[in-house]
């Protein structure tokens, strides 16, 4: 095993899709939270996109509760 050779680690993250699927007027995800979008290639994207995708529906889901209140 030589120090140069570096293991590269595909982190797994699984679709947030909880098959509620319905879009709003911005095409929004009333399930899952993701823009039509970021829905579209999930499969495809680095993990880095997929953890972006992640923090947008987190910041939807917040401001969510605070209308709803």
């Amino acid at each position: 095993m030589s120090d140069n050779t570096h293991e590269s680690v595909i982190e797994f993250i699984p679709s947030p899709c909880v098959r509620n699927c319905s879009l709003d007027e911005q095409n929004i995800c009333l399930g899952c939270l993701r823009h039509l979008d970021e829905i579209i290639g999930w499969q495809e994207r680095s993990t880095a996109e997929k953890k972006h995708i992640e923090l947008n529906c987190e910041i939807r889901r917040k401001a969510q509760r605070i209308n709803a209140n």
